[in-house]
């Protein structure tokens, strides 16, 4: 299943793990390749939440384009938590995963119930937490938070394909 090191793909090695593990189950296959894009300075000015270095991938499988991996962490009460948002080839979301959370409470943001409210929204897309996400008593902050998050997401995403970053 392993197809790069983490080394290679610039996430720390237990993220790397989650993150193969679940395009692996996702894709239903063993092998493929995350190759990491590039967002120059000057795009990234564009963004309202700049894209790091090493967190938006290419996922190819047997040398196709399958989809993008986004890989990054989002504020908690007290904490941060990592999340991957698996795109389509049309930039539309076809899964999103809780990594690794770090507070006591709050988890529920992490079942795949909740997270399904993601599934389908295209780039550009504009969300709010508590209209168009159920909010989640107990997981304010965090479910606030990924709502927020995606929400970044799906604006930069916009820019970065107006600006010709997945032709």
């Amino acid at each position: 299943m392993q197809t790069l090191n983490s080394f290679s793909s610039g996430l720390p090695k237990n993220i790397h793990k989650k993150v193969t593990k679940e395009i692996a189950s996702f894709y239903d296959v063993k092998d493929f390749e995350l190759k990491s894009i590039s967002v120059s300075d000057e795009l990234n000015s564009l963004l309202i939440h700049p894209i790091k270095e090493k967190n938006l991938f290419q996922i190819t499988i047997s040398g196709e384009l399958a989809g993008y991996a986004y890989v990054a962490k989002a504020p908690s009460k007290t904490d941060e938590f990592d999340y991957l948002v698996l795109f389509d080839k049309d930039l539309i979301i076809t899964r999103s995963k809780l990594l690794i959370y770090r507070e006591d409470y709050g988890a529920e943001i992490g079942s795949k119930r909740w997270l399904k409210q993601f599934i389908g929204l295209k780039e550009g897309a504009s969300i709010e937490y508590g209209n168009q996400i159920v909010p989640i008593s107990g997981a304010t902050i965090s479910a606030e938070s990924i709502t927020i998050a995606i929400n970044q997401l799906l604006q930069s995403i916009a820019i970065l394909n107006e600006n010709g970053l997945f032709n």
